[in-house]
C-alpha cells in the first residue's frame, strides 16, 4: 500500500470555524452525552475500544465480496464482544454497564462498520425473553443468550407478511401426545424472511408463529427454536435456513431466512409469563394482546433515538466538509469563500442539525415513558400501553422519515463527493431509510396512530380522561377558536396541536359519516385512510414542537450557561420556523396567517442561520464522534477532505496493478483485431 498522503496538522479553516465559535463545545458534548460523568465513561469506553483498530481496513469493506463482508461482519463483532468483556472484568466484574449494554450503542459503529450480525439478539430477542419468559423458562435458556453461550436472533417478518402480524402463516400446532409444539412454514410465503443475523450467525430463534390447539388459532405467540446444531452450527432436522443476498445496506448483517418443517420443540419453550398453553392443551391467555408485541414497542422506542444519531453524524460530515470547501465567489473580485457562507448551503446543513436535537430530545422523552410503563407493567398495570404504542409508532416514522430526507440533503450539500462510498454518507442513508420499513412499515404505524387518535378524540367528546399526549385534543374540543397567531415559540407549538386536533377531528366526521353511509369499520377506515395518515403525522410532529420547547426552555435551562443557552435557542428558532412553514398548507386551513405574519417567518428563517453559522462546526463537534465512527473521508476532525478522498483512491486494490488483467485478455484483442 502507498505512504498515506494525510497532513498530521488540522485544515486552517476547520480551526478557524472552532476559535471562532461563541460556545464551549465540551459544555455541548456533556449535556448531549446526558451529563459530565456520562461524557467521561464514554470517551474512556471508546479510548480502550479503538487503540488498535485499523482505520484503513474500516474504509476497504465496499470493495469486498458480499461473503467475505460477513466473514469481516462476525470477526470485528466478536473482536468487540471480547474487549467489552475484558472491559467489564477490568472495571466492574459481575456488573453489566460494559458488557452486554454497550454492544449495540454508537461506540459500536466504528468497530462494525458493516454493521453487527449479533445486534438483533441484544436489542430485541434478550429483551423480549427478559419480559416474556416465566422465571424458570428464562433461567433455562434465555440466560444462555444473555451470556453469549448460544447465539439468536428475532424471526418475525414473513416473505408474504411483515407489519400485519394477524397474517403470519407459520404454525405451531400444540401435540398433547407429546407435550411440544409443531412448527411448520407451510408455503415460500410463511418463509421467515429478513432478521439479522439468522443467515449464518444463528443457532437459536424467538420465532412469531400463529398458535393452534385442536386446530384452532390462538393468534401469533413467541417461540424458542433451536435452528443449528450448538457444536457443528449445521442446520436442525426440518430447518431450511440461508442468507437472503444483497441489501441496499446493513451489507454485513447476514439477513436470512428460515423454512420449519414438522420442527419439534417442548411446551415450555413458548414464551409464557403472560399466555399459557398448559400440558392438557388448556390456553390461559394474555391480559392483553399488545405485551405479545413489546419487544417491538421498544425496538421502536430505540429507532428515534438512533435515527436522530445517524442524522447527527451526517450533519458532522457535511457541516466540516462544508468549511474546507471553498467555491463560488460571493462577489466577483473576492476569493473564493468557503461554501458554509452560502446562505442557501446554510439552508442544506442547518435545519438538519436543529432536525437531530428535535428527535434526540423527543426519543429521551419517550424512553422515559418506556421506562415508566415497564414497571407499571411489572405491577400489571397496562392503562400507559395504548400511549407508549402510538408515541413509539410517531416518533419511529417522523424520526426515519426526516433523517432519510435529511441525509440525503446533506449528501448533495456536499457535491459529487458525497457521491464517494468513502464519504460514508450512501451508508448513513442507507441505514436511515431501512428504518421507514422494519418494525412497521411507516404508513401501516400511521394508520395505527390515526385509529388510537380516532378513540381518543371519541372519549375526548363523552368527557373521558386521555392520556397526557393527546389531552390537546381535548382542550381543542373547548376552544375551538384558535385565538390570536403571534409566532412565539409556545405560540407556535399550540398551532401546530390545534392543526394536529383538527385534521383528527375531519378525520372523525369522515369516518363516521362513512359509517353512517352503511360501510363497514374496516372499509370506512381503509377510505378514510389519507386523513388518518396526515392527522398521525401532524400529531407527532406537535409531540416533537412541545418535547423540543420544553427542553430549552424549561427548568433545565438554568444548568447550562447563558452562550449554550443561546445555541440551543437559535436551533430551537430554525427548527419551529423551518418546520412551521414547512406545514404551510395544514396551518393555513385552520389559522388566520397574514402575509405580514408569513413574511416574517422568513425573515426569522434567514436571520437564524446567520446567527448559527459562527457555531456550526462546533455543534457538530459537540455530537462528539470520533473517526472511526464517522467512518468518512468528508468529515474528519481534522479537515483534510481533499488528502483523505486522495488516499482513500489510492488504497483502492484496483490501483494496486498498474494494468488489469482485462486489458490484455480483452480490451488489447479488440482494439488490435481492426489493424
Amino acid at each position: 500500500m502507498p505512504n498515506s498522503v494525510i497532513p498530521k496538522s488540522v485544515n486552517p479553516d476547520l480551526q478557524k470555524e472552532r476559535d471562532g465559535s461563541s460556545f464551549s463545545s465540551e459544555e455541548f458534548t456533556a449535556w448531549w452525552a446526558g451529563g459530565e460523568e456520562a461524557l467521561k465513561f464514554i470517551r474512556s469506553v471508546r479510548e480502550y475500544l479503538y487503540k488498535d483498530v485499523d482505520q484503513n481496513e474500516m474504509l476497504q469493506i465496499q470493495n469486498m465480496s458480499h461473503e467475505d463482508i460477513n466473514e469481516f461482519s462476525v470477526r470485528t463483532s466478536i473482536e468487540a464482544a471480547k474487549k467489552l468483556r475484558r472491559l467489564q472484568e477490568e472495571r466492574n466484574p459481575g456488573g453489566e454497564d460494559y458488557w452486554p449494554n454497550l454492544y449495540d450503542s454508537r461506540e459500536m459503529w466504528g468497530l462494525t462498520p458493516a454493521g453487527n450480525p449479533f445486534g438483533v439478539m441484544y436489542v430485541m430477542v434478550v429483551k423480549a425473553l427478559q419480559a416474556q419468559c416465566t422465571p424458570e423458562q428464562y433461567e433455562d435458556f434465555g440466560k444462555r443468550l444473555e451470556r453469549f453461550e448460544i447465539c439468536g436472533t428475532y424471526a418475525q417478518t414473513e416473505l408474504g407478511h411483515g407489519t400485519y402480524l394477524r397474517g403470519l402463516e407459520t404454525r405451531a400446532d400444540f401435540d398433547p401426545q407429546t407435550d411440544e409444539f409443531i412448527l411448520n412454514t407451510p408455503k415460500i410465503s410463511s418463509y421467515k424472511f429478513w432478521p439479522g443475523g439468522l443467515g449464518h450467525a444463528s443457532n437459536y430463534c424467538l420465532v412469531m408463529a400463529q398458535l393452534y390447539i385442536n386446530n384452532q388459532s390462538k393468534g401469533p405467540h413467541m417461540f424458542f427454536v433451536q435452528v443449528r446444531d450448538e457444536e457443528t452450527h449445521e442446520p436442525m432436522p426440518g430447518v431450511h435456513i440461508g442468507d437472503i443476498g444483497k441489501k441496499m445496506g446493513f451489507i454485513g448483517v447476514n439477513n436470512g431466512f428460515l423454512g420449519l418443517k414438522d420442527v419439534r420443540i417442548p411446551r415450555t419453550r413458548m414464551l409464557m409469563r403472560h399466555a399459557k398453553v398448559n400440558a392438557d392443551g388448556t390456553y390461559v391467555s394474555s391480559p392483553t394482546n399488545v405485551l405479545t408485541y413489546f419487544a417491538m414497542v421498544r425496538t421502536r422506542c430505540l429507532i428515534g433515538r438512533n435515527s436522530a444519531l445517524i442524522l447527527s453524524a451526517a450533519s458532522t460530515i457535511a457541516v466540516r466538509y462544508s468549511a474546507v470547501r471553498r467555491q463560488s465567489p460571493i462577489n466577483p473580485k473576492e476569493p473564493e469563500p468557503q461554501i458554509i457562507d452560502h446562505v442557501t448551503q446554510q439552508m442544506k446543513l442547518f435545519p438538519e442539525i436543529a432536525t437531530s436535537l428535535a428527535h434526540r430530545l423527543a426519543s429521551d422523552y419517550l424512553w422515559n415513558l418506556y421506562e415508566e410503563t415497564l414497571v407499571d407493567i411489572g405491577n400489571g398495570k397496562y392503562e400507559r400501553l395504548p400511549e407508549l404504542h402510538c408515541l413509539s409508532c410517531a416518533l419511529k416514522v417522523t424520526s426515519s422519515m426526516d433523517s432519510t430526507a435529511g441525509i440525503e440533503r446533506l449528501r448533495l450539500a456536499c457535491g459529487g463527493h458525497g457521491y464517494l462510498t468513502s464519504s460514508n454518507l450512501s451508508n448513513l442513508y442507507v441505514f436511515a431509510t431501512a428504518a421507514c420499513t422494519y418494525e412497521g412499515e411507516n404508513t401501516v404505524l400511521l394508520l395505527q396512530i390515526g385509529r388510537f387518535l380516532m378513540k381518543s378524540w371519541n372519549s375526548a367528546l363523552s368527557g373521558a380522561p386521555l392520556a397526557p399526549t393527546v389531552r390537546y385534543l381535548a382542550e381543542v374540543q373547548k376552544n375551538p377558536e384558535f385565538g390570536t397567531w403571534t409566532g412565539t415559540w409556545e405560540n407556535m407549538v399550540k398551532a401546530m396541536e390545534y392543526a394536529a386536533a383538527n385534521k383528527t377531528r375531519l378525520a372523525f366526521k369522515s369516518l363516521s359519516n362513512r359509517l353512517l353511509r352503511g360501510e363497514s369499520e374496516g372499509t370506512a377506515a381503509n377510505h378514510t385512510g389519507l386523513e388518518l395518515t396526515q392527522a398521525a403525522e401532524l400529531h407527532g410532529r406537535a409531540f416533537i414542537f412541545s418535547s423540543f420547547t420544553a427542553e430549552v426552555t424549561g427548568p433545565k435551562s438554568k444548568n447550562r450557561s447563558a452562550a449554550f443557552n443561546r445555541v440551543l435557542e437559535n436551533l430551537l428558532e430554525l427548527y419551529l420556523v423551518k418546520e412551521t412553514l414547512g406545514q404551510l398548507s395544514n396551518l393555513l386551513r385552520f389559522i388566520n396567517l397574514t402575509d405580514s405574519d408569513l413574511t416574517s417567518l422568513q425573515d426569522r428563517l434567514e436571520a437564524v442561520l446567520t446567527k448559527l453559522r459562527p457555531d456550526a462546526v462546533a455543534i457538530v463537534d459537540g455530537f462528539d464522534f470520533n473517526d472511526q465512527q464517522l467512518n468518512s473521508t468528508l468529515g474528519a476532525f481534522d479537515g483534510n477532505a481533499y488528502e483523505r478522498i486522495f488516499d482513500a483512491a489510492l488504497r483502492n486494490p484496483m490501483n494496486q496493478k498498474s494494468v488489469p488483467k482485462s486489458f490484455h485478455e480483452h480490451l488489447k484483442p479488440f482494439m488490435k483485431s481492426n489493424i
